[in-house]
């Protein structure tokens, strides 16, 4: 009788390798689409919004739309922020330096480990938040009170 069970387990676990039942669990993909009026690249969403607010407005309203001011991380996405933001001279990227002089960080935590700066910049007499220059795609430090247009980042299928 224990023979015949042992068989029968093994018959059991070798038909399910077989056909696939049971051997891996099957994944669940979310949509990895963006809203309507956003622009996606790979897996992330962007939204140029034309009503210029300082930089502190700037990222509350990104935060609202379930995301953060952009956060720039190759030539790629700083193409499409310049390109999306071409309407207006200067955009407000999610850089700033107001927690330590010097040292800038992205208000979505991005690591920060690129950066496209103009010459002489970054200059902290003239301000704690960047700005692109969207004839350019180049960055400038700017004072964060200042009004400007800006460009949001969301994850796609957020």
């Amino acid at each position: 009788m224990a023979l015949a069970l042992r068989s029968l387990f093994l018959l059991c676990g070798l038909t399910a390798l077989l056909t696939g039942v049971g051997s891996f669990p099957s994944k669940i993909f979310k949509d990895v689409s963006c809203p309507e009026g956003w622009t996606q690249v790979d897996c992330k969403c962007y939204i140029y919004q034309d009503e210029d607010r300082d930089f502190a407005d700037a990222e509350a309203v990104c935060n609202i739309l379930g995301g953060n001011m952009v956060s720039i991380t190759s030539d790629l996405t700083n193409a499409v922020v310049q390109q999306l933001g071409n309407d207006a001279d200067q955009v407000w990227i999610g850089l700033y330096d107001s927690i330590e002089e010097g040292s800038y960080f992205w208000t979505d935590g991005t690591n920060n480990d690129y950066d496209n700066f103009a010459d002489m910049q970054p200059d902290s007499t003239s301000g704690d938040c960047v700005e692109m220059e969207t004839s350019n795609g180049e960055w400038n430090t700017d004072d964060c009170t200042s009004a400007r247009a800006y460009v949001c980042i969301r994850d796609a299928g957020h």
